[in-house]
């Protein structure tokens, strides 16, 4: 069966594939422990915000195969890919998208999300600070920037790929 993926950017207040999100996001809570935000946080904060989506298209329909939600100044919101999914530069596509479009890309990771962190330094960000107390279960964070000497090395190297 062959499939088709194709990036579809969602601008602010298009809330079509929020259903869609918020059950991959919860999916990979429920796997891995992270993502763990609040059901009214989510749709509230996704709809303020851009989506960048990769939609699988096959025989059988539609699936989202990963999203980027992204504030108005770059900041990622939200970043996921289904696990089936990875490893196969699809984050680091959404990511390439949203520098593409902003200035400044930044985000949060938890500290204890080894695989986050590890995935945003692989591909230029670096870690600005820790946040304590950063999550509403207390957990920390990191705060991350997409370094600006390696965005444009990124992005050349990913689009040569």
């Amino acid at each position: 069966m062959s499939a088709t993926i194709e990036l579809r950017v969602f601008e602010r207040g298009d809330d079509s594939l929020v259903e869609d999100a918020w059950a991959l996001k919860e999916r990979i809570r429920r796997e891995e422990g992270v993502l763990r935000q609040r059901r009214g946080f989510f749709t509230d904060a996704y709809r303020r915000s851009t989506t960048y989506a990769l939609v699988e298209r096959d025989l059988d329909g539609e699936n989202l195969v990963g999203f980027a939600s992204v504030r108005r100044d770059g900041y990622i919101l939200f970043l996921a890919v289904a696990p089936e999914h990875r490893g196969e530069g699809y984050g680091k596509h959404l990511v390439a998208e949203v520098a593409d479009d902003y200035g400044a890309v930044t985000c949060h990771a938890r500290t204890t999300n080894r695989s986050a962190v590890a995935f945003y330094e692989g591909i230029g960000f670096e870690i600005v600070r820790r946040v304590d107390d950063y999550y509403e279960d207390r957990g920390d964070a990191y705060y991350l920037k997409l370094g600006e000497e390696s965005l444009s090395e990124k992005l050349s190297r990913f689009i040569r790929r």
